[in-house]
């Protein structure tokens, strides 16, 4: 059911004076997909000026050339926001804010998500075992990398008093060590948007949502904005083994980002981004309910850190970067038997938001079942041809 609460947090809370990018699906144009920015209670179409938010975001002052740009066609924000939660197909919809940038990820840069990560390889995947590891290790090796400072000399001593004491991990390797994980997250233009539905393989029986801040770099490796991210993952397949981190977070829906991406501009900057608070809603078709919270000021790597370990002189991006920063949230509430802890299921509605920039909500399917993902980069370039943009 979509509510009028929905429509106004899938928006930034100051979204008037915010400098917003998006896309959007245009059905009655075969559902061609339409670079668009939001102004004054519209959404306006300026695909004429960037065929792709990858290239509109290599605009080197970006804020001065949106703000003197005109849609070709508008729509009204409110409505366009109404058909993207209700999911409608026949009917003008936001969908994933990007579309030609990689989608990269960060692991393991919170605290209590790498505690979680070394539980899960500790247990072998198994929900049982979890409950027993995270209470013997979590007060030995939290106290231990609680303050530490990542590739630090304390950070090495740290190493070797986990090493001896056997509680060291490859996850832990890269939390505190030098190099942040970096990981390919999901094939470009496969993300979903707000409003659309997510996926857990059907064979997963301990998975979780993870709400991310997810920054939109340009190729030139400069922050241009920030917008929110649920980086599905199947808890028992990475924890079977590290070496299935692609069977457990890439899959149909498994990428969702969204609503919009807020433009760094004099209202919201890329401080504002590090003070971010994230929230977790997750509510169950059987009446479950979860809540949780994250702040960006608990990262153990500075934003710009993970920009340069992902994207410079050793590795570039000519589209650009959507880089997922890692989650604080792992949640353990027991959801069902005693120690088998959180796990989705079918028909979870889950919102991530964050005040400054709205919310991203979606609706947990199994991947199986999910509409098939067809609309790939050469569809793109016909699309972009067939309209008269390239």
């Amino acid at each position: 059911m979509i509510t009028a609460l929905d429509t106004e947090r899938f928006l930034p809370e100051d979204y008037v004076r915010a400098t917003l990018v998006g896309r959007i699906a245009d059905p009655a144009h075969e559902g061609d997909p339409c670079v668009v920015i939001v102004r004054e209670g519209l959404v306006l179409d300026i695909t004429h000026i960037a065929s792709t938010v990858s290239e509109l975001l290599e605009q080197d002052d970006l804020v001065a050339f949106l703000r003197h740009q005109t849609g070709r066609r508008e729509w009204p924000l409110e409505q366009v926001v109404q058909n993207s939660l209700a999911q409608r197909q026949d009917a003008v919809r936001f969908i994933a804010p990007c579309d030609l940038q990689v989608i990269k990820a960060c692991g393991v840069t919170f605290v209590g998500s790498m505690l979680e990560r070394v539980i899960e390889e500790k247990a072998s995947g198994d929900p049982l075992k979890a409950d027993k590891i995270r209470s013997s290790i979590s007060e030995i090796v939290g106290s231990a990398i609680q303050s530490v400072r990542p590739g630090s000399p304390e950070a090495a001593k740290v190493k070797e008093f986990l090493q001896s004491n056997d509680l060291w991990s490859q996850y832990l390797e890269v939390g505190i060590g030098p190099d942040a994980e970096v990981f390919t997250k999901s094939p470009v233009l496969s993300s979903v948007g707000s409003g659309e539905d997510i996926g857990i393989l059907r064979k997963s029986e301990w998975n979780n949502p993870e709400p991310e801040l997810v920054l939109a770099v340009d190729s030139q490796g400069h922050i241009k904005g920030v917008t929110l991210g649920n980086d599905v993952n199947l808890r028992d397949i990475e924890g079977r083994s590290a070496l299935l981190l692609g069977k457990a977070k890439d899959n149909n829906g498994s990428c969702a980002i969204g609503p919009l991406i807020r433009v760094f501009d004099d209202n919201f900057t890329i401080d504002d981004a590090r003070m971010l608070q994230i929230s977790l809603s997750i509510q169950g078709e059987d009446g479950y309910g979860l809540e949780g919270h994250s702040s960006l000021s608990e990262i153990s790597r500075d934003l710009l850190d993970l920009v340069s370990q992902t994207i410079g002189t050793h590795h570039q991006y000519p589209d650009g970067v959507m880089l997922f920063t890692g989650t604080l949230f792992a949640p353990t509430d027991d959801r069902g038997e005693k120690g088998q802890g959180f796990t989705h299921k079918v028909g979870d509605r889950v919102t991530i938001s964050a005040a400054a920039l709205g919310a991203l909500v979606n609706t947990v399917r199994h991947s199986e079942d999910l509409r098939p993902w067809t609309f790939g980069i050469r569809q793109l370039m016909r699309s972009l041809q067939r309209r008269g943009f390239l």
